[in-house]
């Protein structure tokens, strides 16, 4: 199940939502906070319901390894550190199963050259995010900064829908105090509009945006040659990379909102990353919950001030490369995690030498470089990378004179019809519009943004039937 569906617009979330709140009107509130947790697990069972006992499973016991690790004594360092890793390898060890069995496979076949079968197991739907929740929680547990949760407020905090698929990835000590807290038990009119306002945009920005030009653009890299003209490499590779956002932001728009009218702020997860000057800001604005996980348990654990080998450009490449690799289970993932960690060392280098570039200079390079690495990102194989890349110069295929370059450009634009339409729309709203998060902190309940919301949602609802999964379900 997936919020731009019928099924969870007019059954799951009217039903949850009036069982939510009427329980709680009633003053039955563990029983509400049951309700919230049972209609969570539902919701993860439509999806994965094969994985969903293993995913029981590994909650309950990380709850328990967690528990553990706040009520054992400081002293007893070795212990809490082989239970904490215990732990860890769990976590990971039933990730890297489901989402990276069958590259392990290919690799060492590559090596051996064995021919052992690939298994091909369906990766169920949000285990790289809420494993990441997980391990968060057993670290923060290890280092005391948890306290001894009730169980379902802890069940609460991991299995919450709105965020338990795709994210953003959220924190125990920003979720549970807001479950606890007794004025959010009550329902809040303002909040539902701002959760509704929030909800159709990123329904529009999913459906109405992400979905036609990410159909168009994966057909294009799904068919990719050795001889693509300069014009359609770019105009795709800017098309995926556009609709990337738009999905991706319209799930969080989507999340944060569901989460705003049950009363939980849910942390926001982009900031207008495409109008970053440089790499280290595109990646303080995007996917900026990941960011934040990757910065508190990958990169502090390997930066050390003043270590030669443990400087903040290392630990910035480590970080990138293990980005990379949760993001997919294949050797392009890999480069352009790198890649992207590159980009970021070099800004950084250029910030410390106190150098920069002229700023129109500036967003035009970090434009290009993200459409760049996006490249890569999509591409199923280096080969076909690099196809797109050599595609990008392949000045031959444009015409020998200004005007023939300008009517093939405006030849390709009409062909694509819709999607041109489309594409610039999107383009327009990345660099000119104020971010969802921006336009949450100014909501007002009045007449016009209602009216919005409305016109939206209605767009939506009539194009429903035509939903594309969102593409974070693939990685």
């Amino acid at each position: 199940m997936i919020f731009s569906t019928y099924k969870f617009l007019f059954l799951f979330l009217p039903v949850t939502f009036c069982g939510y709140f009427l329980l709680n009107r009633f003053r039955y509130y563990s029983i509400a906070k049951i309700w919230l947790v049972l209609a969570s697990f539902y919701f993860y069972a439509q999806g994965s319901p094969d994985f969903f006992p293993f995913f029981l499973g590994s909650v309950v016991g990380n709850y328990a390894v967690g528990t553990c690790l706040t009520k054992m004594d400081g002293e007893q360092r070795a212990q809490r550190k082989f239970l904490l890793l215990i732990g860890i390898l769990a976590n990971v060890g039933l990730l890297g199963y489901y989402k990276y069995t069958d590259f392990f496979i290919e690799n060492f076949n590559l090596l051996t050259g064995s021919d052992y079968a690939l298994k091909h197991i369906v990766l169920p739907i949000g285990i790289s995010f809420f494993t990441f929740q997980l391990i968060a929680f057993l670290v923060d547990a290890y280092r005391g900064e948890t306290k001894e949760y009730d169980i379902i407020n802890y069940l609460l905090f991991i299995t919450f829908f709105p965020q338990l698929i795709v994210g953003p990835i959220i924190h125990h000590a920003e979720i549970v105090p807001q479950f606890e807290d007794e004025k959010n038990l009550k329902l809040n009119p303002e909040h539902v509009a701002a959760g509704l306002f929030l909800f159709s945009i990123g329904c529009a920005k999913k459906i109405l945006l992400a979905d036609p030009l990410t159909t168009d653009a994966q057909a294009f890299f799904g068919n990719i040659n050795d001889n693509l003209p300069m014009i359609s490499s770019w105009y795709h590779s800017i098309e995926y990379t556009v609709s990337y956002y738009f999905d991706l932001s319209g799930y969080a728009d989507m999340a944060i909102g569901l989460g705003m009218m049950f009363n939980i702020v849910i942390p926001h997860n982009f900031d207008s990353p495409y109008k970053a000057r440089n790499f280290q800001d595109y990646w303080r604005r995007w996917h900026m919950t990941l960011s934040r996980f990757l910065s508190n348990y990958i990169f502090r654990s390997v930066y050390k001030k003043n270590c030669k080998w443990r400087n903040y450009y290392i630990a910035t490449m480590v970080t990138f490369f293990v980005s990379g690799f949760w993001h997919g289970a294949g050797w392009t993932f890999v480069v352009w995690g790198l890649v992207n960690g590159f980009f970021v060392c070099t800004a950084s280098w250029m910030k410390r030498k106190g150098k920069k570039f002229p700023a129109p200079i500036a967003y035009l390079l970090t434009a290009a470089g993200v459409v760049g690495a996006r490249v890569l990102f999509v591409s199923n194989t280096f080969t076909d990378a690099w196809n797109v890349y050599r595609g990008m110069f392949n000045f031959n295929s444009l015409g020998s004179s200004v005007y023939e370059i300008l009517r093939q450009c405006w030849g390709f634009v009409k062909a694509n019809g819709t999607c041109s339409i489309l594409l610039a729309i999107g383009l327009f709203i990345c660099w000119f519009l104020p971010s969802s998060k921006h336009m949450q902190e100014t909501f007002k309940p009045d007449v016009k943004r209602c009216v919005f919301a409305a016109v939206l949602l209605v767009a939506c609802i009539m194009q429903m039937n035509q939903v594309v999964q969102f593409l974070y379900f693939q990685f």
